[in-house]
């Protein structure tokens, strides 16, 4: 029911309800000004909260889970953490999936086939991962998602149908454009902040805080303190029996075209 599709045609209602009753009575023009406010407002908070779903479909963790599985995913690489991070998840054999930036593949192309070859699932996050990506209109945003599905094919011979958007933006323009690629986009239900933390030891409590089976992580490999986090993640989730598998195997998804 909260969708963008079902909340914008109450709040136009409204507002020309509102609109006209200023109009033609006493009403304050203060109560016009304060609705289109807030649906501004519940827009701003949406873009930012990929669980949300609110302008697309967002496959974010598996409710139903019942056994002790969890996702990791990695965003914005390859670069060169990725090798130590394949080490890691090797060490613990767990799986993890990879949201690769087109220009990164381009860069790293034989790590790029490196996590296939070792069983971990790729997803698209655009070619560039542009600071402005919450701004670029549906055309721009679904020439970042081809782009980046070209260079993937190129180099992997595949087509995923997992996609990310970088920094988590969703908008009416994300949703058009990625409706019109066919992806699922996936989210995340732990945002590990390993962006914005200092310092590893806080990523990996503010992880093991809300960990509960079924969650699907978000690190980055492009940080020593993310390895530090993911070394200290591993290492708890095998002494309390947690299995690390692809989002695909996670929530029951295709990963690819066939």
């Amino acid at each position: 029911m909260w969708k963008h599709h079902n909340i914008k045609p109450i709040f136009w209602s409204v507002w020309f309800v509102l609109a006209i009753l200023t109009l033609v009575t006493s009403l304050s023009s203060t109560y016009l000004l304060i609705w289109t406010v807030l649906f501004f407002l519940v827009l701003i908070y949406a873009s930012f909260d990929i669980r949300l779903g609110y302008f697309l479909k967002s496959y974010y963790r598996n409710k139903n889970e019942q056994s002790r599985r969890v996702a990791i995913t990695f965003d914005d690489g390859p670069s060169e953490f990725t090798p130590e991070v394949l080490d890691l998840l090797r060490t613990y054999n767990a799986k993890a999936t990879f949201f690769l930036i087109g220009k990164q593949i381009q860069k790293f192309p034989n790590l790029a086939k490196q996590l296939l070859a070792e069983g971990h699932s790729i997803g698209n996050h655009t070619m560039n991962h542009s600071n402005r990506f919450g701004f670029l209109n549906a055309e721009q945003v679904l020439q970042e998602i081809n782009s980046c599905d070209a260079v993937i094919y190129e180099t992997l011979l595949l087509k995923t149908r997992f996609f990310r958007p970088p920094f988590g933006v969703t908008n009416p323009s994300v949703a058009v454009a990625v409706k019109d690629s066919g992806d699922l986009m996936i989210g995340w239900s732990i945002r590990s902040l390993d962006t914005v933390l200092s310092h590893g030891e806080s990523i990996y409590q503010r992880i093991i805080k809300k960990l509960k089976p079924g969650d699907v992580i978000l690190l980055h490999d492009t940080s020593e303190k993310s390895i530090f986090a993911l070394k200290k993640l591993l290492d708890y989730l095998a002494k309390e029996k947690y299995t690390c598998v692809t989002v695909d195997e996670l929530l029951n998804l295709q990963a690819y075209e066939f």
